[in-house]
């Protein structure tokens, strides 16, 4: 098994060590990817919710130059050996000098540490157990064994945990064997208990928390930095909840507070304005979207009255085929409606060619003894399309080579099965 060297200090950015064992992991492009195996080693693989460490190991050839292979990925296999990844093979024996890349090692550890924390606060004050845990590029979040959470509670755990930060608790590292652990489980003084044998890792927030994990975290409460709540989903198993700690932290927030001074500019009011803003621009948009629902309907009952007039029945049956480059499908919809709705004996087949895939619309009127869905599915299956509706109306996305033909085959199938009624 490595010897894990950041189970004792998970600050300690470098390290020497020997390469014990190379492998081929794979190939890509004619490029071939290497598991190099070392005595010890600070990279932490990716387990527990927590991503792998990267960084880059260095040795000196027997000429003196110096070979530096980055570390892409870090993985843990079922024997406890280290497989570093690297497109940079190391022969076994070589001496190497490891470095870990630091700033995604602190922002790895303030977040589990923030982590351990915030499900601390959320099992003592909610009796909300934590269920999952992964920790994202961006975000990351935890999955939580309850319902609903009211907003004003998620407010208070933000709260407690940010004054747990504050307070700069100890955050320490020990080992016991796997029967006082489970005599701690017992007593309540451990919050879980992974299924493993041998000596269990602890980490301890004084006198708040005590959970077994292999992570890295920090020493003090005070270096996880600020703690965000980010929002709340349902999830099969509860409620998951998104936050960021630490840098990524100010990061965000730094991101969002230049978001809100684009949007506080644009509108030309204050930041403390947006909010009620925004909600007017809302409910003037909804009223202008309703105003334009009528202007449409007017302007289609007009437009289907002239379309009645142009296209004159032929043997007591009226079909109206159009194309509208200019008119969305919600408009052709409301026409196709209009014209069915106008005169007898009447079909409409209109299509809004707006956008690509044009919208195909067919409605007929209540006289005729068709079923509008049914007749453009049959058509469109013969061409492996899918498409129907209702016996008044259908309709179906269509590609520029498919729409003449579509349209041609559709007002036949029409006419055959009036002749035949």
């Amino acid at each position: 098994m490595t010897d894990r060297l950041y189970y004792a200090d998970s600050f300690l950015r470098a390290f020497t060590a020997k390469v014990v064992d190379v492998r081929e992991s794979s190939r890509v492009e004619g490029v071939s990817i290497w598991q190099v195996a070392l005595d010890r080693s600070a990279f932490y693989p990716a387990s527990g919710g927590q991503p792998c460490d990267t960084g880059a190991l260095t040795a000196n050839s027997r000429s003196g130059a110096v070979l530096e292979a980055p570390i892409e990925s870090v993985e843990e296999d079922e024997q406890g050996t280290v497989w570093h990844f690297t497109r940079k093979p190391l022969a076994a024996g070589t001496e190497v000098r490891g470095a870990i890349d630091w700033p995604r090692r602190l922002d790895h550890m303030q977040q589990h540490s923030g982590q351990h924390l915030l499900s601390a606060v959320f099992a003592r004050e909610l009796n909300a157990p934590t269920a999952s845990f992964h920790l994202g590029e961006t975000v990351s979040h935890i999955d939580l064994a309850t319902g609903p959470i009211a907003h004003h509670s998620l407010e208070r755990v933000e709260r407690i945990a940010n004054e747990l930060v504050a307070e700069n608790r100890d955050v320490t590292v020990r080992q016991v064997d796997r029967a006082e652990a489970e005599a701690m489980l017992a007593a309540g003084h451990l919050r879980k208990l992974p299924e493993r044998d041998g000596t269990i890792r602890l980490i301890e927030i004084a006198q708040y928390d005590l959970n077994a994990c292999g992570g890295t975290h920090v020493h003090a409460t005070g270096q996880i930095g600020g703690l965000l709540l980010r929002g709340t989903e349902k999830v099969s198993r509860g409620v998951r909840v998104s936050f960021t700690c630490g840098l990524r932290a100010v990061a965000t927030a730094g991101r969002e507070f230049a978001l809100l001074g684009r949007i506080s500019s644009l509108l030309s009011i204050g930041a403390d304005e947006a909010p009620a803003t925004i909600e007017r621009m809302r409910a003037d948009a909804k009223a202008a979207e309703k105003q334009r629902q009528r202007l449409r309907e007017e302007l289609a009952g007009y437009h289907s009255t002239r379309l009645v007039v142009e296209e004159q029945p032929s043997d007591g049956l009226r079909i109206v085929r159009r194309e509208f480059k200019d008119r969305g499908p919600e408009y052709v919809r409301i026409l196709a409606l209009n014209l069915a709705a106008s005169a007898p004996r009447t079909a409409a087949i209109l299509v809004s060619t707006e956008n690509w895939p044009a919208r195909m619309v067919m409605a007929r009127s209540r006289d005729l003894e068709f079923h509008c869905g049914e007749l453009l599915r049959d058509t469109l299956a013969a061409h492996g399309l899918r498409g129907g509706g209702s016996a008044d109306l259908a309709q179906t996305d269509l590609s520029e080579d498919q729409l003449e033909k579509i349209s041609a085959e559709l007002e036949s199938a029409i006419r055959s099965r009036i002749a035949r009624s």
